[in-house]
């Protein structure tokens, strides 16, 4: 189910105009797209504000009621004051059901425990990226892609041509031909691979002490 938010229509434009509305605990934005025009929009920003602190908010099909008036949309920009912690302007994005949308969908990582890298030699996964750039349908819009994990070895790494997408979800880096970016690796601490390296010089001491007294014998 769409998350709703509730929004009225306004007249006055401008600076002035939108820091009027602030000072009143509003806030104001803008819906725009699918071959209509531009609508100038002023919310709750208090509400707003919340709905902002959730994850899934930024990479939903919202449906926002403007003076009783539905539309589906998608959050396309967030303006917030430099210091305060205040969102001066948001803009929406329309949707059509039969157009594709460009959307970051946040990855969910999965499984990590169950690494043979993590349970069997202690290894450390690394998130190197949280979120990738997809494109569909509206009705296949995912809230996240999950990234198994379980197989991951010391030393190995997941890349985006390796994702699992849902049926009709596209990867765009990889539609536009770029190169295969890796999305979690799995290491050894620091500390170990310390310990590893040495355990390599003793050996190499050990291996010249020895050949020193054949020598001398």
């Amino acid at each position: 189910m769409p998350i709703e938010i509730s929004a009225n229509s306004r007249e006055l434009y401008g600076t002035g105009a939108n820091r009027r509305l602030r000072t009143q605990g509003k806030l104001p934005g803008v819906i725009y797209g699918a071959g209509k025009d531009t609508q100038a929009i002023v919310l709750d920003h208090k509400d707003l504000y919340y709905k902002l602190a959730v994850d899934t908010f930024h990479a939903s099909i919202l449906s926002i009621s403007v003076d009783g008036k539905k539309e589906q949309v998608l959050l396309r920009d967030v303006q917030m004051h430099p210091f305060k912690q205040q969102v001066l302007h948001v803009d929406f994005l329309r949707i059509r059901q039969d157009q594709e949308i460009t959307v970051k969908i946040p990855l969910n990582f999965i499984n990590g425990d169950e690494a043979p890298g993590v349970k069997l030699s202690g290894g450390i996964i690394s998130h190197v990226m949280t979120e990738v750039e997809i494109s569909c349908l509206p009705k296949d819009l995912p809230e996240s892609i999950a990234v198994d994990l379980s197989a991951m070895e010391v030393g190995s790494t997941i890349h985006t041509s390796e994702l699992v997408l849902p049926e009709g979800v596209k990867l765009t880096a990889l539609l536009r031909g770029e190169d295969d970016q890796p999305v979690a690796g799995l290491t050894l601490p620091r500390s170990e691979k310390a310990a590893d390296s040495d355990d390599v010089e003793i050996t190499d001491d050990e291996s010249s002490d020895e050949n020193t007294d054949g020598e001398s014998a």
